[in-house]
């Protein structure tokens, strides 16, 4: 689209004496000008004055634009380089805070928050209306909600969920790589977003359960039970996503996995973060 909008920018301006194309190159920059207004306004407390002098210079650049023919070639040089300003300076601002915000999660995002936004932003399931750069309460055991953007989980640490990785905290860590080459996993997880997270603290292998978001029938309760019995896993981690939800598609093989050790094993929390000792073999 970039490409084409320049190309077609480039075609009209050298056709400037012409008045069709001087009518809707300034039409163009005029639309592009209120289009960003809009989008600018979502944001209002983002780079207030932005929206209001991009829309004055579209417009400015517009009426410029429609008389260029008539102008001196100085003049005309200004004009251009204020209609390519006044189009660029809403994209410029929006790729400058997207650069420069840490962002975590699965759902990608662009530009500040957005006022009344809905859908998966950082921390946030899909339609639940998690805005961008609002904080989201803290991850524990069990929950779908991660840290608010661009923010490290604290000193609790966050066991990760659908839509975000696990951030643990260093003593988690710490335990987790203890007697690691024991084992073929460190520790399972539902979900592969929750797991991410300790494999990368770890740099060791964790399970995870049900794929993606932890709906897959993989491993089997069955696969799972014969890998702890083997003495593969050293631990459970507790929360994630959840796989087979009401409503929802998918297995319901994490939740019965789950579900087993919770009922055969003690729980323990390690940094906000509630796991299971699977190194007894089967329970």
């Amino acid at each position: 689209i970039a490409a084409l909008v320049g190309t077609g920018g480039v075609v009209l301006w050298r056709k400037r004496a012409d008045i069709a194309a001087r009518v809707v190159l300034a039409a163009t920059v005029l639309g592009t000008a209120i289009w960003a207004f809009v989008l600018l306004d979502r944001s209002a407390d983002f780079v207030p004055w932005l929206r209001y002098a991009v829309l004055a210079g579209g417009i400015a650049s517009a009426l410029l634009l429609a008389g260029i023919s008539l102008v001196p070639g100085r003049v005309a040089a200004f004009v251009a380089a204020l209609a390519v300003v006044t189009a660029l300076a809403g994209p410029a601002a929006y790729a400058v805070q997207t650069a420069s915000t840490a962002h975590t999660g699965s759902i990608p995002s662009a530009g500040p928050a957005v006022a009344g936004a809905r859908g998966g932003g950082p921390g946030g399931m899909p339609g639940m209306g998690q805005l961008r750069g609002t904080r989201p309460p803290m991850a524990g055991a069990g929950t779908f909600h991660g840290p608010p953007q661009g923010t490290a989980g604290g000193p609790g640490g966050n066991a990760g969920g659908l839509l975000n990785g696990s951030t643990p905290t260093a003593a988690l860590t710490k335990l987790l790589e203890a007697d690691a080459a024991s084992y073929t996993w460190v520790a399972a997880a539902v979900g592969s977003n929750t797991a991410s997270g300790y494999q990368l603290a770890t740099g060791d292998p964790v399970m995870a359960i049900g794929g993606f978001n932890g709906s897959d029938p993989s491993p089997t309760l069955a696969e799972f039970q014969a890998d702890v019995a083997a003495g593969r896993i050293h631990y459970f981690i507790a929360g994630g996503a959840m796989g087979g939800a009401p409503g929802g598609s998918g297995s319901n093989t994490s939740s019965e996995i789950s579900s087993w050790v919770e009922a055969n094993y003690s729980p323990t929390t390690v940094g906000g973060v509630t796991l299971y000792d699977l190194s007894g073999g089967a329970a």
